[in-house]
């Protein structure tokens, strides 16, 4: 995820819930001078291409001027609303007729909540929503489980197989309980908008030790956000003559109801809350089971309901191993025959054998899509088959404001920020415990993978992504919608900041989709979709490359920076972080100025320019942004104008430039505390030398972006040097990927702060080691005296990644966030199946064709 607002931090301080049930130019380039032209020219580099692009100039110092309008408005009182919640005026994306009708039903319900082990929602604010909770065990205490998180301690969870649309197999171990979690959804006649969906749970435990007992307790329950009153269908003494768990009616789908069936002889209890909330039902549930063992020694759920409960909960208690299967079915206004008929084919052995058929559908579709090397064991398929599974399964809806920070106006929300509009997302996540909510960064890369499943999928998502976009051009780039989302985050990280970015990694999947469109690659029905969306969309893309080339300009042409450092705010930092780049704590300048110039986002920008190029020629525009585009990534791919700015001879390596020195450490010093606190002793930055203007000598992940965006010819003899830089094990080599930053580095493996642990400082990332293999592919197929030499190290990588990624699901259930350089270890936040699934995409050797 993004710099996330410091999201190693904000993952260490989450709270899990732990109740229990019981009683400037390098010094080569010397024509500074001449360099230093107007900020105002140099801002939209863009622009003074050439003369066609003139109009644009205009419209930029419309724009600037309107601002400055706006914002003296808003000084003296004004009520509009400020530009920062100010929607981006056109259609949006998800207006499309491809996204309406039967898309858009087709996609209604799903498992989109993945912050929790199994939940079911439909896509659309105040939604009747289920899941599943049970009592695990653990030294000798019962547990509730509902919300994923690390402190349960389960040895694996996640989708072993999800199409991402109505299917999905779920296997979850917990100390000595086995769940399984199957889901189904059907459309047939007489059903309301959306269909019916059912959930089979099985419950296996094995005999471990004497606290583990016979019986097993699991927890289902349905709720309304819109509180609307759900309605008791049976009593505890008649469920086997009557399998009514509940009932009601929404305008959405009419009257639904709720049904529980099972072969197998169970107790059933239950409890209906009323109350406006649901992200805290499993403390709620597990307070009334206490009271209950207090009060009357049994674990047993009181059988009462409050007055028009939108909240039932069903307590389903049997010896294991039991299965229940439980159908939820939609319009049933009427009082129909075909109801019950229904339930039947959701239930029983019929659901059954369409979870098998489903099953098989998924696993021809991953080998039609994926096909895995022949050099890929079937343990490493299946492997890659969870990746895929869980990454869609993991995808989610959420509603709600995301708090961006405003001070001093009178709209504000709550202290220094104010809220954005209330909107939808439809997006994957990177990992359901730790960071269950949209990352734009991550999004970009679980796009690699999801639109070669599923590209309508795909471009539903990109759409939701792109019309969260603000009149200026900005995305917030970490959204957190709603109260269950809110619940998973620490108050001091929810604000966002609209100075701030995140690298455009969605241009990685346009780029693939308008590569595929000029090589006729999609069928008819397919081209005209991504023709359609191509075309709504553009107004926005334009808009968010605009936002980034003149909020993120550096001080001279062609160079970038990623605004949001500030030094003033680090003094208790090593090196001040760079939250914005996605590489969070990976060593910048040391001192943050106007002056800097950052390698990796000047790439991301030449990705963009060249993508939006692209659909202009696809979408056959005459406009003259279109070779204001092509002129753009032309001067960023400029090989003698990036060495110039970038390259050092002597490291043969390229680097970031900016006002450096390495002569930092930290120190413990006594601080003084505002108020009436006492100082204390705590590790604070020293700087033991002046720093001045130069390359930030740091190999890493950052130094290989030129490498990445394949800028270097193939017979150029820098191509050799990267390879030595990538290939050496003191630098990058491992035997389990490519680590983030090199053993020679001054900051390897060092502590950004006292309480901050290296996180790109040295662990590997598969996101930027899927990258480097994609490069490391296309110059293995290039003309040149390198070649072989590329193969070589291609091959080589691959196989380590894909041994170490296998290796560490097999010992301990996930697939992680990070690797250890050292001996491969998984580390950070687990399951992580946002971009460690690119995995399946290197064992597929899938790369970009353009």
């Amino acid at each position: 995820m993004s710099g996330r607002d410091g999201r190693k931090t904000a993952r260490n301080r989450i709270k899990p819930s732990t109740s229990t049930v019981s009683g400037e130019d390098p010094p080569d380039l010397r024509n500074r001078k001449g360099l230093r032209k107007e900020r105002g020219k140099d801002q939209l580099r863009i622009l003074d291409v050439n003369f066609v692009l003139l109009g644009f100039i205009i419209v930029a110092s419309l724009v600037a001027l309107l601002f400055v309008f706006y914002s003296v408005q808003l000084s003296e009182g004004d009520d509009r609303l400020p530009r920062v919640i100010t929607p981006f005026p056109a259609p949006k994306v998800m207006d499309l007729d491809m996204f309406q009708g039967e898309q858009k039903e087709s996609l209604y319900w799903g498992t989109y909540r993945p912050h929790v082990y199994f939940g079911v929602r439909s896509r659309t604010p105040e939604s009747l929503v289920a899941g599943l909770m049970w009592l695990g065990i653990k030294d000798g205490r019962y547990f509730m489980r509902h919300v994923c998180q690390d402190a349960d301690d389960l040895q694996t969870y996640g989708w072993n197989k999800h199409n991402g649309r109505d299917y999905g197999h779920q296997v979850l171990m917990d100390h000595g309980m086995t769940l399984t979690t199957s889901f189904l959804k059907s459309k047939v006649n007489g059903s309301g908008y959306g269909g019916d969906w059912a959930v089979q749970v099985g419950v296996q435990s094995e005999k471990l030790n004497e606290e583990v007992p016979d019986a097993a307790h699991i927890f289902f329950y349905v709720a309304d956000e819109g509180q609307n009153a759900i309605s008791l269908g049976r009593s505890v003494s008649d469920i086997y003559e009557k399998s009514l768990l509940a009932y009601g009616s929404r305008a959405d789908v009419g009257g639904w109801e709720l049904h529980l069936k099972s072969m197998d002889n169970f107790d059933v209890h239950h409890v209906g809350l009323r109350t406006p909330h649901i992200h805290n039902l499993s403390d709620l549930v597990q307070a009334i089971l206490g009271m209950q063992v207090r009060n009357f020694g049994h674990l047993e759920l009181p059988d009462t309901s409050d007055d028009a409960s939108n909240i039932l909960v069903y307590q389903i208690s049997a010896r294991t191993p039991f299965r229940a299967d439980i159908a939820f079915v939609t319009g049933t206004d009427s009082d129909d025959d075909r109801v019950e008929g229904r339930v039947d084919s959701l239930t029983g052995t019929s659901l059954t054998s369409q979870l098998h058929e489903k099953e098989i559908e998924f696993d021809d579709k991953f080998k039609k899509i994926f096909n895995p090397s022949d050099k890929i064991d079937s343990e490493s398929v299946e492997v890659g088959k969870a990746a895929v599974g869980n990454l869609l399964g993991g995808i989610g809806y959420f509603y709600g404001q995301s708090k961006i920070f405003f001070p001093q106006h009178k709209h504000r929300s709550d202290g220094d920020s104010i809220l954005y509009w209330p909107a939808e997302l439809y997006t994957a996540v990177p990992s359901r415990p730790f960071f269950p909510r949209g990352f734009l960064w991550d999004e970009g890369f679980h796009q690699l993978l999801i639109w070669r499943w599923d590209k309508h999928i795909s471009m539903d998502i990109i759409g939701h992504w792109l019309d969260l976009m603000n009149i200026d051009g900005w995305i917030p780039r970490e959204q957190i919608l709603g109260a269950e989302a809110l619940s998973k985050v620490p108050e001091e990280f929810v604000t966002q900041r609209p100075s701030n970015g995140n690298p455009p990694t969605l241009f990685l999947v346009l780029q693939d989709m308008v590569c595929g469109m000029t090589r006729n690659k999609f069928s008819a029905t397919e081209s005209k979709d991504i023709s359609a969306f191509f075309e709504r969309s553009f107004g926005r893309l334009e808009a968010w490359f605009q936002w980034f080339n003149t909020t993120q300009s550096g001080k001279y042409k062609s160079s970038y920076y990623w605004h949001g450092r500030k030094e003033s705010q680090t003094i208790f930092e090593l090196n001040p972080k760079t939250l914005s780049s996605g590489l969070d704590d990976y060593p910048r300048a040391s001192h943050p100025t106007d002056e800097e110039r950052h390698l990796d986002l000047r790439c991301w920008m030449l990705l963009a320019a060249d993508c939006m190029h692209s659909i202009s020629e696809q979408l056959m525009e005459t406009k003259e942004s279109g070779k204001a585009y092509k002129e753009t990534a032309k001067l960023l791919a400029d090989f003698d104008l990036l060495n110039k700015m970038h390259f050092d001879k002597d490291y043969g390596a390229y680097f970031d430039y900016g006002n450096h020195t390495e002569k930092v450490r930290l120190r413990r010093q006594l601080v003084e505390k505002s108020g009436n606190q006492p100082p204390s002793l705590e590790l604070v930055r020293e700087v033991l030398e002046q720093p001045e203007l130069r390359l930030v000598p740091h190999v890493g992940y950052v130094s290989l972006f030129p490498f990445i965006s394949k800028i270097i010819p193939s017979k150029s003899w820098i191509l050799e040097k990267q390879l030595n830089l990538i290939s050496n094990t003191s630098t990058l080599w491992t035997n389990f990927g490519l680590r983030s930053l090199s053993k020679t580095s001054s900051m390897y493996m060092k502590r950004n702060t006292e309480h901050d642990p290296p996180y790109w400082r040295g662990p590997i990332w598969m996101n930027m080691n899927y990258l480097i293999l994609s490069s490391l592919h296309h110059y293995s197929k290039e003309e040149g005296p390198y070649r072989e030499r590329a193969e070589t190290i291609y091959s080589e990588l691959r196989g380590n990644l894909i041994r170490n990624v296998i290796k560490n699901y097999k010992q301990t259930g996930y697939l992680w966030e990070q690797y250890d350089q050292k001996k491969g270890n998984g580390k950070g936040a687990h399951p992580f199946t946002g971009w460690t699934s690119l995995a399946v995409l290197i064992m597929a050797e899938s790369y970009s064709e353009c």
